[in-house]
């Protein structure tokens, strides 16, 4: 083989080494960046599986915040419901207790209506009654005058012309609101104990009611008088006291074993209560 046979022929095998060394280093940082490549995707499938994982927890989480959330709509559902409710009650009774506010007022209203127009009529009565009595008193005043006009003086059974006689009761007290002598009523009563009046003492002895005679005797000054048949509505005299006055005494009526009347005494005798 000659030199450039030669020569070419290792050129041509140099230029094979080196296209064989292009190709197992081409091969080798083809192996190099599979590897690398690799690696790569295994991270960004661990990386993809993490997110994954995350993804399946945040959608649990967001899962149970849904529910908790729905749990608490419901809750507030349910508390707003019974709030209503309750608002709507409590609404329901104020209504009721106004109602039966405004019932009781009326009521007491119609009440002191009632009592307004009561005492109105017991005021009108009142008014009515005092005109009556004012009537009443007139008439009175009418019947004291008229009553004055009929006392009369007669003579006494001692022959002495006697004072204003009252032969009833409205007259005696028309002599008693004349003031000219003191007048003692009485009652006596047949077998009874003497009567004190004044400074004298009364005993009935006898009262004849059909023919309207008594007799009694008269205790004065230690001594007793005896008026015996004496008649009714007469003054019955007598001296008493120590510088003698004259009494007088007269019986207004007379019934079956009882006589009243009243004792007339002048003003400077001392009154005194009747006893026995």
């Amino acid at each position: 083989m000659s030199d450039e046979e030669y020569v070419e022929q290792r050129s041509i095998s140099g230029a094979l080494l080196g296209v064989v060394a292009v190709a197992l280093l081409a091969a080798l940082g083809g192996l190099v960046w599979s590897y690398g490549l690799q690696n790569h995707l295994t991270a960004a499938e661990q990386k993809i599986a993490a997110a994954d994982q995350k993804n399946a927890e945040l959608a649990q989480q967001l899962e149970a915040t849904n529910a908790r959330l729905r749990a608490t709509s419901e809750t507030l559902g349910q508390s707003v419901g019974m709030t209503q409710k309750q608002l709507e009650l409590r609404a329901q009774s104020i209504i009721a207790a106004q109602k039966a506010a405004t019932s009781k007022l009326e009521q007491a209203q119609e009440a002191t209506t009632k009592q307004i127009g009561a005492v109105s009529t017991d005021v009108a009565s009142v008014k009515t009654d005092v005109g009556g009595v004012k009537t009443d008193v007139a008439t009175t005043k009418s019947d004291l005058e008229a009553t004055k006009t009929q006392l009369t003086r007669v003579m006494g059974d001692a022959g002495v012309m006697s004072g204003l006689i009252a032969t009833n009761h409205d007259e005696l007290e028309v002599l008693k609101h004349r003031g000219d002598r003191n007048y003692l009523e009485f009652t006596l009563q047949k077998g009874a104990k003497p009567t004190l009046l004044s400074t004298i003492k009364l005993q009935l002895k006898k009262a004849d009611e059909k023919h309207s005679r008594y007799t009694l005797v008269v205790s004065s000054d230690d001594r007793n008088i005896e008026k015996k048949d004496k008649g009714l509505d007469e003054p019955v005299q007598f001296y008493n006291g120590k510088d003698p006055v004259l009494y007088e005494l007269v019986v207004n009526v007379i019934e079956k074993n009882k006589v009243s009347g009243y004792l007339s005494t002048p003003k400077s005798t001392a009154k005194a209560t009747g006893g026995q």
